[in-house]
């Protein structure tokens, strides 16, 4: 690894870790309705909004409750975004000379779920299908209210732990309102702002016409950029307005923006653990959590750094070493003004999280490197993850660890001084269950059908088989990404990546709110000899091997037939 590889590796971990406990303080305060240095501007506006929608702040909701306006709040903006898709040829703003991708039915649902599940998974080309109308009052708006939401049912889940002998969880409405003024619409305007200074477009302009030095003509698309790009990390949503996302010049134009962009992303799901630490009242537990997440995100960022930094054995006598004149390593698919450890960092970024913002072809990385990206996702959003959902991914996991360990004492396990019996233990396992059944009977049935192979229009045998794998993992995650080689705009792939995306939102977030829910019935119970300690240098490394071993376990029959056989393969 080089001297600057190394140096922006190190600063990028170092900006997280200093100001996870400032920004953690501060969202703490913001939903335990604390001062803060905002509210003289923002709570006018949010005493506005209660008295508009006739929401009362005071009331609360049971964690039955509060799923339930969680999913009804998802199915209105689904059907909102499918409307402004479906007749987005009548609204202002569209270009029928260069938006010449039709937006069909299954299309348009299939954006519509992927915007308001935080997926953003894109069948389509930006540029060439969506007019700014559409990125603007529908899916930019998406990303905030999506993002939004995720972080509700994130707080809602660590007050239910904190809390003893509650039946509510907090108000939706509330927890909604609060996210949108205090956390994402100030942090949005001041990233937008970020990348304006670095040459991010933010105009309403028409598509320019230019010629290049060859004298061919090229259609230069334009827009409000600046603005989509930045509540798409923030809130990890993940969506490009151009079909390169963040590889393309015009939403990433500088390393210093791509640097920027992935400390956006990371930022708020990193801090949330301090949050919990905070609410729950034992900031150990919080700084353990994210020891742990942090452990798997620099195995991962080195791994992924060396599979790809090492030289292509299928490419005979070229020169892949690094040097002040080439980046070395495995270029192909990669963008040269970010090199292998900004392409590198941000896939580690957005396969960990729920944001697949990517700068390069994941389809172009090593077969181990690729594996990676792909593992990170089977994990299911526990390494920082999406805004909320990876928080609460990361105690559940934690909750199966205690559970396990405590069945091996002989004891009723605790978690916070509060016992994980039969009724929380079945949502324990709804939870762990729902993503591996989801992935692999998804995965089955299309690799079982033309349908499903017919996607796979430049790979076969096992790499076709990982795309369809990677494909479904990515959807269940709230990701979005994808390997290039799969083409995934069919009816087909629209409804069965519509599936995993809704599963992945709402499979995961209601049994954790129920969890949550049960647990904040229960009082704490005094810490006796034979309780667990969840705070731990142990427990943290038995969470890790727990995390390890339990994905491994899951997922051992893929594994052997999709990426690691072709890992095998290539090396051969």
């Amino acid at each position: 690894m080089n001297v600057n590889s190394a140096l922006q590796y190190f600063l990028f971990l170092l900006i997280v870790t200093v100001l996870v406990k400032p920004l953690g303080g501060y969202l703490d305060r913001v939903f335990s309705r604390r001062k803060t240095m905002l509210d003289p501007l923002l709570a006018p506006v949010e005493r506005c909004i209660y008295r508009l929608t006739g929401v009362d702040p005071a009331i609360e909701m049971s964690a039955g409750q509060y799923a339930a306006n969680f999913v009804i709040f998802g199915f209105i903006c689904t059907l909102f975004l499918y409307l402004i898709l479906r007749f987005q040829r009548f609204l202002p703003w569209f270009f029928p000379e260069y938006h010449t991708t039709p937006l069909s039915p299954d299309l348009s649902f299939n954006t519509a779920i992927s915007f308001s599940t935080t997926t953003t998974w894109q069948a389509y080309g930006g540029e060439n299908t969506m007019s700014y109308f559409s990125q603007m009052v529908g899916l930019c708006t998406q990303n905030f209210l999506a993002g939004a939401a995720g972080l509700a049912v994130g707080i809602a889940f660590i007050r239910g732990l904190a809390r003893e002998a509650s039946e509510t969880l907090g108000n939706f409405w509330v927890d909604l309102t609060r996210s949108l003024l205090w956390v994402l619409l100030p942090g949005s305007i001041l990233g937008a702002l970020l990348l304006i200074w670095q040459g991010v477009p933010m105009n309403f302009h028409h598509y320019s016409n230019s010629s290049t030095l060859e004298g061919a003509k090229q259609i230069i698309p334009q827009g409000p950029v600046a603005a989509l790009e930045s509540i798409k990390n923030i809130g990890t949503n993940g969506g490009g307005f151009f079909n390169a996302n963040g590889a393309d010049p015009y939403e990433n134009p500088t390393p210093f923006s791509n640097f920027l962009e992935m400390l956006s992303i990371i930022l708020l799901p990193a801090a949330l653990t301090h949050t919990f630490g905070r609410i729950v009242g034992h900031r150990r537990q919080g700084w353990l959590l994210y020891s742990v997440m942090l452990f798997l995100f620099i195995g991962g960022l080195a791994a992924l750094h060396f599979s790809e930094q090492r030289e292509n054995p299928w490419l005979r006598g070229v020169d892949a070493r690094h040097s002040e004149l080439q980046a070395g390593g495995n270029m192909e698919g990669k963008e040269v003004r970010f090199g292998i450890a900004g392409s590198t960092l941000t896939g580690i970024v957005t396969s960990n999280t729920a944001t697949g913002s990517t700068n390069a072809m994941n389809d172009s990385f090593t077969s181990l490197g690729g594996f990676i990206l792909l593992l990170n996702l089977l994990l299911g959003e526990v390494i920082f993850g999406g805004l909320g959902t990876g928080l609460f991914s990361m105690v559940m996991t934690a909750a199966i660890a205690v559970f396990l360990a405590g069945l091996m004492v002989g004891r009723t396990p605790e978690y916070l001084g509060k016992k994980i019996g039969p009724a929380e233990n079945k949502m324990i396992m709804l939870y762990a269950l729902a993503g591996p059944t989801t992935i692999l009977a998804l995965a089955a049935i299309t690799i079982s059908t033309k349908a499903g192979l017919a996607g796979l229009t430049t790979n076969g045998g096992t790499h076709g088989f990982t795309e369809i794998l990677f494909a479904f993992a990515s959807a269940f995650a709230n990701n979005g990404q994808s390997f290039g080689g799969l083409s995934a705009n069919t009816t087909f792939y629209n409804i069965m990546t519509s599936i995993a995306m809704m599963a992945g939102r709402f499979g995961l977030a209601i049994p954790a709110l129920a969890f949550a829910g049960l647990f904040a019935r229960q009082k704490i119970t005094p810490r006796s000899i034979g309780t667990l300690p969840t705070h731990t240098l142990s427990f943290g490394i038995l969470l890790t091997l727990f995390l390890v071993v339990v994905t491994a376990l899951s997922y051992l029959p893929v594994f052997a037939i999709g990426p690691v056989l072709e890992h095998l393969l290539f090396k051969v």
